[in-house]
């Protein structure tokens, strides 16, 4: 019997790999962290190769640490970090240049002609985008425009582009599929949501030859085979992150709302089978294609959550480790009048500035290492309320509950001050690897590992409600700092 899945969850910060049982238990977690390139301010990078060496060697150890093999693997799923770019030569394999990851502005002045030309509507209507420097399209372009002799190479068909699953994907499969699914093709501004198809308008205007795409496939259903573990396994699910964490927290009927407290934050309402397009600054994403149903989304991008901590940590030096940050911040009884607005790679939804600078106001003689740190605690929330403000807008009903999961959804500071600053409940599951977990059900759906939708959903078990609690004066001078220090933050372009 093929008793496990493993779900490779390649993220921004770390590659690592989890083994799943039938019961949708985690029973082996394995994780490496790579390195963070910077080559210049407002630049982020990867090794393509370092994340693929990463992976592989978190995938083997997981597999190994149980004493298992490949035949005991049914399926395996992955879940990545979107938008991040790759472009390698496909007899190959070795990448062009590094990978330029989901947060790199570089491509902002070009972002900013796009809208000056008037292709606004355009883009949004034919991708449930915004033009942004976030997505893959002008990634692309900026590489074919500034890698020498990479033009030329990918006019001659020689080059291929993917995002972070294809990448792993190639690779699990020695080079013999070229793949990604509908949730990560939603994400590089060049993918029609309608026609579920490259549109090839985009790609004329971005100059990039349509040989570099890959195929587009469901996120459940078997794409080929890797012998890596020895026997074979089929690959089975893909989802971008934030799809595959909506999947594996069950978020499967419309109206179902789930935050991703990770590097960055990230919020999606499932909108059932037709795409909402937003007027008040969200993105339209496809969230994941079972068959032939495809459900959509609607989705706030928070750029920097979790990251803020690390730079308190690396930057700041005020924490040794990041589960350091919620002891120190309750060193206070409240932010003491301190905000944080964490723009340190510009700002994402509902304002989208790519030019935003981070700020810390308030600061008294008073002010310690622990309000500080409360005031980025708080500030991830904040930012998570204006997203929820407007989503709700959007779909014209209230938020209900919030579902929680990611690295910082086990800080207990921050959830009840999501809780109180929402004046909604908010749960956190059992089982916060939401994300890998997402990407696993849908691989073991593809080969009958799971039955159906209705088996996974029942393994689903809250772990913790926080309930609002802070009196409503309070929260509205919470609020009322909040909109200050944003104002403050924002660029004026």
């Amino acid at each position: 019997m093929k008793d496990y899945v493993i779900a490779l969850d390649q993220g921004t910060s770390s590659s690592r790999a989890i083994v799943f049982d039938r019961n949708g238990e985690a029973k082996a977690v394995c994780q490496k962290e790579f390195t963070q390139h910077f080559p210049q301010p407002g630049m982020v990078e990867h090794d393509p190769m370092e994340i693929w060496s990463t992976e592989y060697a978190v995938m083997t150890e997981a597999v190994t640490s149980l004493g298992l093999g490949g035949s005991d693997i049914a399926a395996i799923g992955i879940t990545n970090q979107r938008e991040t770019t790759i472009v390698w030569d496909a007899k190959t394999g070795k990448p062009v240049c590094n990978a330029i990851v989901w947060q790199d502005r570089r491509t902002s002045p070009y972002c900013d002609s796009l809208k000056e030309r008037g292709l606004t509507e355009m883009i949004r209507e034919k991708t449930g985008l915004i033009i942004d420097a976030y997505f893959s399209g002008t990634k692309i372009r900026w590489i074919l425009e500034n890698v020498p002799g990479v033009r030329k190479r990918a006019e001659r068909g020689e080059l291929r582009f993917g995002t972070v699953d294809s990448w792993l994907v190639w690779n699990l499969t020695g080079g013999n599929v070229h793949i990604t699914d509908v949730s990560n093709a939603s994400r590089t501004m060049l993918f029609n949501i309608h026609t579920l198809s490259w549109d090839k308008e985009l790609l004329e205007l971005l100059d990039i030859p349509e040989s570099m795409m890959p195929e587009v496939h469901s996120s459940s259903e078997v794409y080929g085979n890797t012998s890596l573990l020895g026997g074979t396994i089929p690959v089975a699910g893909i989802a971008g992150d934030q799809q595959a964490a909506l999947f594996g927290q069950m978020c499967t009927e419309p109206g179902s709302v789930k935050n991703t407290y990770g590097t960055g934050c990230f919020l999606l309402m499932n909108t059932g089978d037709k795409p909402i397009l937003s007027r008040n600054s969200l993105l339209t994403t496809i969230a994941w294609q079972i068959g032939d149903k495809v459900s959509y989304a609607l989705e706030g991008s928070i750029f920097v959550a979790g990251s803020v901590v690390q730079w308190l940590r690396d930057g700041l030096g005020i924490i040794r480790s990041s589960s350091e940050v919620e002891q120190l911040a309750r060193e206070v009884p409240d932010n003491g009048g301190v905000y944080m607005v964490p723009a340190l790679t510009g700002l994402g939804a509902p304002y989208w500035d790519q030019y935003a600078k981070g700020s810390i106001t308030g600061i008294t003689r008073g002010t310690t290492a622990g309000h500080i740190a409360r005031a980025a605690l708080e500030g991830i929330a904040f930012q998570t309320m204006d997203i929820v403000s407007a989503m709700e807008k959007d779909a014209g009903v209230p938020l209900g509950e919030l579902k929680v999961d990611g690295g910082a959804s086990r800080n207990n500071l921050l959830m009840q001050f999501q809780a109180d600053v929402l004046s909604t409940r908010v749960v956190r599951p059992q089982v916060t690897e939401t994300t890998a977990l997402g990407a696993a059900y849908l691989a073991g759906l593809a080969v009958g590992f799971w039955s159906g939708l209705d088996e996974v959903k029942k393994q689903w078990q809250a772990d913790r409600v926080f309930e609002p609690s802070m009196p409503p004066e309070e929260v509205q001078k919470a609020k009322n700092g909040w909109a200050d220090a944003m104002k403050r933050s924002l660029s004026g372009k």
